[in-house]
């Protein structure tokens, strides 16, 4: 192990969807994880992915590099450790945070994600909208499955539908670390209108499955909250959140106010000092009014 925190400036970075945007020299950082021997966050921008570095290789999640180059998470891991890469796992399917492993398969490295995540990759090649350094899964995952190396083990774990339909949460046993991507934000509203979510019910489950795991720190797939480790108490206060909005909205559904009224109407105060509450809120009311407004 060479060193433990490398700071490494870039001179340019592209980011955006539809038309890209130039952003001047940001920062990419890893830091090894405090109270751990082999646990790293690698940060890149507004995305942050979990690497964990054996004795027989490397375990690395995200390749977190959407219109941007891979290179600088590959160099990371080698300012850490010159021991190969052996496994990439998938969070979800979303793009920003898996585009950008072709680099990391030309190192040989085996990809893991969900089924779901598979198909939908496979659906999106038939299409020919697969983007070209999006890295097809070598292995699936339907329920949970035991990543063991170096005698470290990772567990990847199903826990329901929620910001996508094939979530991973991978957790370090040992450590008592989950890395989780999207679902459960830390002081901050859900995303928009809740995307790529078949029910908004099967969320709140997810989240409570989340809180009954056991671990003690949870690392996020983007740095909320200044940039620190999410705790139970995060995963129940979003779970309080998503209930509060539900009983909310179906007030309003039932009162005919869905949609365009309950988006301007609904307002949950209790949360108005998280991220994105005046510009998220009105969104995740609009996905609960399809549900309690429409059933779907």
């Amino acid at each position: 192990m060479r060193i433990l925190i490398i700071i490494v400036t870039l001179a340019s970075l592209v980011i955006g969807a539809g038309t890209a945007t130039a952003q001047n020299s940001p920062t990419v950082s890893t830091k090894k994880v405090d109270g751990t021997d082999n646990v790293y966050v690698f940060r890149y921008g507004g995305h942050q992915s979990m690497f964990v570095v054996t004795s027989q290789g490397v375990i690395a999640t995200d390749p977190i590099s959407y219109e941007r180059p891979a290179k600088p998470y590959i160099d990371a891991i080698k300012a850490v450790t010159d021991k190969p890469i052996k496994y990439v796992i998938y969070s979800h399917h979303h793009y920003d945070h898996i585009a950008g492993g072709k680099p990391f398969k030309d190192l040989r490295a085996t990809f893991i994600s969900h089924r779901r995540v598979r198909e939908r990759l496979l659906e999106l090649k038939k299409q020919n909208a697969l983007l070209a350094d999006v890295v097809m899964p070598d292995q699936v995952v339907d329920g949970k499955k035991t990543i063991t190396l170096g005698g470290t083990a990772l567990e990847l774990s199903y826990l329901g539908r929620n910001h996508s339909d094939g979530s991973l949460v991978m957790r370090l046993p040992k450590e008592k670390l989950i890395f989780v991507v999207d679902f459960a934000p830390i002081e901050t509203i859900q995303f928009r209108n809740i995307p790529d979510n078949a029910s908004p019910l099967e969320f709140i489950d997810s989240l409570k499955k989340l809180a009954a795991l056991d671990w003690d720190r949870m690392i996020p797939g983007h740095p909320y909250a200044g940039g620190r480790f999410g705790t139970k108490k995060d995963v129940e206060d979003d779970i309080a959140y998503m209930e509060d909005l539900s009983a909310e909205v179906k007030k309003a559904a039932d009162a005919g106010k869905c949609f365009d009224t309950a988006m301007k109407e609904v307002k949950l105060p209790k949360y108005e000092k998280w991220a994105n509450y005046e510009s998220g809120l009105p969104a995740n009311v609009e996905r609960f009014c399809y549900w309690w407004g429409r059933g779907y």
